[in-house]
């Protein structure tokens, strides 16, 4: 027994430094895969999903999120991606590469037998010194009351999209929605996205026609041929009840003796349904919408009331025409009060698009929420302007809450990497060569802008160097369209300094967290080469007696 340990503690000693040179080899095979979406001349990666359909895209979550890997590390690297959508909704290649990077570097210091401690140490050093230049050196305010310096801001993130095309359209529909869905809540501006600014797809029609509703659009149409299809100014209640007869809930079987027994239940359903609908009419609303159904008994006396009926509405789309028209959702008929009644909407109507008929609740007063329809020649086509209008809403949200700004194109990551060159020299001792390394992994950014637009990577990236070197300006970057170097002030490539900030700070957390694994355990039984399972060996457990 004690031998099989001795060997067991040998073969593990061994499978540390293993372990993490594979680790860092799965980062930068996660960082390849991506590396070549970034930028405006990103090219597009073509993704099968199990079930055959296919997705066309350069967008970086939305690539690793169809991506199937096995390695450990590799499915952390993805899970980072994620973080960066759900935290900021962009900088998700800008990671990846990044994180990749920062492992990298840190190869050569594994094989020269340093520590890993020691290389964490020295990173954690360099984030911290990275953030406080991002915050204090690099980035500069921004007025987010100028209507033309916000559309500036979204157009440098969709410049590397499919949608560039139609930039000035998609830049002031991003704007609008953001805007519209914007509230003031303890001082501090809350602005969701997600849940507020809907997108409808609708295949047919132009690009160009795309807009943002001032307002909700709904796929239904009325319960009932006889109800209004437009109404101007309407008053309008939302239930989150149904205007059915409530079976019983503990009593499901009845027995019935008599003919007449039958006639009495259905008395009583009739008259339950014809005292909800009372409640409902006396508020005199025009339009009624409800999550769950309506029985035909209930359509016909709200026919006979004039008001048009709409049922099976989605709880999201439910709260978001309450917040659109000033209404409140109340859960029962009899808890109704004249307060609940919506009357911020301007114009209810029904559309027929295709084959399908839209509701419209458009023209509202002060909207909170708001509908983007978007028009287009396929489905394929409007997924990825979809994805694409996200990442813009999400530039323009993370600016309204944190109006600052940093350089695009490169020239942060320059920056910082040149200012970190320079604090290197300061630092004594071991840790200063992964500090330097750091400065070095930034240089990933604008080598692979270069690379993607078919530069030349060395000439470029030294002269870019030079300008950071000997000015004090930290705005030279890389134009992704011709490789050329500009300075980012005058070209007009800005970024939200919220989203690089995370990007650092998620990069090189991760690349931190991966070199600190030093075994990765398996309980999968591995199959033996023939089919067969392999012979069982007897437990190798570190745990076992001391030899």
């Amino acid at each position: 027994m004690a031998q099989i340990i001795v060997l067991n503690q040998n073969t593990k000693r061994e499978s540390g430094r293993k372990v993490q040179l594979g680790n860092i080899g799965a980062g930068k095979a996660i960082a390849d895969v991506i590396r070549t979406c970034l930028g405006p001349r990103a090219m597009l990666k073509m993704l099968m999903d199990p079930m055959g359909g296919i997705v066309m895209t350069n967008d970086g979550n939305a690539i690793l999120r169809e991506i199937n890997v096995q390695h450990p590390a590799a499915k952390s690297m993805i899970e980072v991606a994620r973080t960066q959508d759900e935290e900021t909704g962009d900088g998700t290649k800008s990671v990846i590469i990044l994180a990749g990077e920062v492992l990298s570097v840190a190869e050569q210091f594994l094989e020269q037998q340093m520590h890993p401690t020691v290389i964490i140490s020295a990173y954690r050093q360099a984030l911290e010194d990275m953030l406080d230049l991002v915050r204090d050196k690099v980035s500069v305010p921004v007025d987010v009351t100028k209507r033309e310096e916000m559309l500036k801001i979204i157009k440098s993130c969709l410049g590397t999209k499919l949608i560039s095309k139609w930039m000035d359209l998609a830049c002031k529909i991003a704007l609008d929605a953001t805007s519209t869905v914007a509230v003031e809540e303890h001082g501090r501006k809350e602005i969701d996205i997600k849940r507020y600014a809907k997108v409808e797809k609708i295949p047919g029609g132009f690009l160009e026609d795309s807009e943002v509703l001032k307002g909700v659009m709904l796929n239904k149409d009325v319960t009932h041929p006889k109800m209004r299809r437009r109404i101007e100014n309407p008053r309008i209640i939302l239930l989150d009840c149904s205007l059915e007869y409530k079976k019983g809930e503990s009593q499901t079987n009845i027995e019935i003796s008599k003919e007449e027994d039958f006639s009495k239940i259905l008395k009583l359903e009739e008259e339950y349904i014809e005292k909800i609908c009372n409640e409902v009419i006396q508020f005199k609303p025009d339009l009624v919408f409800t999550e769950k159904g309506v029985s035909d008994l209930a359509q016909h006396y709200f026919v006979k009331a004039g008001i048009s009926v709409i049922r099976r509405v989605r709880k999201s789309d439910n709260n978001r025409i309450a917040r659109a028209v000033g209404a409140t959702v109340a859960n029962r008929t009899d808890e109704l009060r004249d307060e609940d009644v919506g009357l911020g909407c301007g114009l209810y109507e029904i559309k027929k698009i295709g084959d399908e008929y839209f509701t419209f609740l458009v023209e509202c007063k002060n909207p909170k929420a708001c509908t983007i329809l978007l028009r287009g020649a396929s489905k394929d086509v409007l997924m990825e302007v979809e994805r694409n209008l996200q990442d813009a809403m999400n530039v323009a949200r993370n600016v309204m809450v944190e109006p600052r700004l940093a350089p695009g194109g490169g020239a942060t990551e320059m920056a910082l990497a040149q200012a970190l060159n320079e604090k290197a020299k300061s630092i004594t001792g071991i840790h200063q060569w992964p500090y330097r390394a750091v400065a070095r992994a930034l240089e990933v950014i604008p080598r692979t802008l270069i690379q993607n637009c078919g530069a030349s990577t060395i000439r470029t990236l030294t002269a870019l160097r030079a300008k950071h070197h000997k000015g004090d300006s930290t705005t030279w970057g890389i134009d992704g369209e011709t490789g050329n170097i500009v300075d980012m002030r005058e070209f007009g490539i800005w970024e939200p300094t919220s989203v690089k900030v995370q990007v650092l700070k998620t990069a090189v957390e991760t690349a931190i967290l991966l070199l600190r694994i030093d075994d990765i355990v398996s309980g999968v039984k591995k199959q033996g080469s023939d089919g067969g399972s392999a012979p069982q060996q007897p437990a190798q457990s570190s745990e076992g007696p001391e030899p």
